[in-house]
């Protein structure tokens, strides 16, 4: 903690003399220069916030973003350059059913000014199904010695209480150019389901799958490896009381290789 107390004159005199002041002084411009040093680089990327309806006006005139999932970030592996998701409701959306189109861009952090974007139409479709959360991952994804990878996470279940469902789908993104390329699309890493009878008795079963960065392959990006780990639990009334069963445990990998452009996802595996 930077203390911002003023200096004790010396004991020895009562009035602080001149070299006092100058010493007083002195120590005031360090610590004001100290507290520049500590705020500067929360201001240099604070307010990307106040830049995500602009740049959809830049690139969408006319329309509006959904304020609840669109998000912004400054990019860890290289700070001078801003992440952005830009969730665009189409028209005709109702409370029930609808799509969203999404823009997911590149821009300079300082002067705002976009540096490479991937528009894609109805990139997500709600109904019973809906949207809970749009995230950005800046997790090392090294795919090359030259190409990090940054995520986009979407995250859609619905609201029932007997038959409650849940996923969580991972796509990966490079720059390539003035154009943001996926190069993973809609890997399920996350999914809870169950059937139940809102009392005790059903089932319930949750996966979860991580990304480790293996060798690189001919075309000099690296595999990834995929851990999962699969829980499945059954509940049932005993003796007039419920009996949570213990879940059972299962686990397995398999590894993504990349081929023309992408990674290929498993049928199964990929979110719709």
């Amino acid at each position: 903690m930077i203390d911002f107390a003023p200096p004790v004159a010396s004991a020895r005199n009562h009035w602080p003399t001149n070299q006092d002041k100058q010493n007083t002084d002195n120590m005031n411009l360090i610590r004001l220069v100290l507290f520049a040093t500590v705020i500067a680089p929360t201001f240099a990327h604070a307010g990307c916030e106040d830049r995500l309806q602009a740049w959809t006006n830049q690139l969408h005139p006319g329309r509006k973003i959904a304020t609840d999932f669109a998000s912004c970030k400054a990019w860890p592996a290289n700070p001078s350059l801003t992440l952005a998701l830009l969730p665009l409701p189409q028209k005709g959306n109702s409370d029930d059913e609808g799509q969203y189109d999404l823009d997911i861009l590149i821009a300079d952090s300082n002067s705002g000014a976009i540096v490479a974007h991937d528009f894609q139409p109805s990139a997500i479709t709600y109904d019973a199904i809906r949207l809970s959360s749009l995230s950005l991952d800046t997790a090392r994804y090294q795919l090359t010695p030259t190409d990090r990878a940054f995520g986009v996470r979407t995250t859609q279940g619905n609201t029932s209480r007997v038959a409650p469902y849940e996923t969580t789908a991972l796509s990966l993104y490079v720059i390539d150019g003035t154009t943001v390329r996926r190069v993973l699309e809609r890997l399920v890493i996350a999914s809870n389901t169950g059937e139940w009878d809102g009392n005790c008795a059903g089932t319930f079963d949750t996966t979860t799958r991580t990304i480790d960065i293996g060798r690189a392959g001919s075309d000099g990006y690296a595999a990834l490896k995929v851990s999962e780990k699969s829980e499945h639990r059954q509940d049932k009334v005993r003796g007039g009381s419920c009996d949570e069963g213990s879940p059972s445990l299962q686990r397995s990998s398999f590894t993504l290789e990349y081929r023309n452009g992408r990674y290929g996802v498993p049928k199964g595996l990929q979110a719709d």
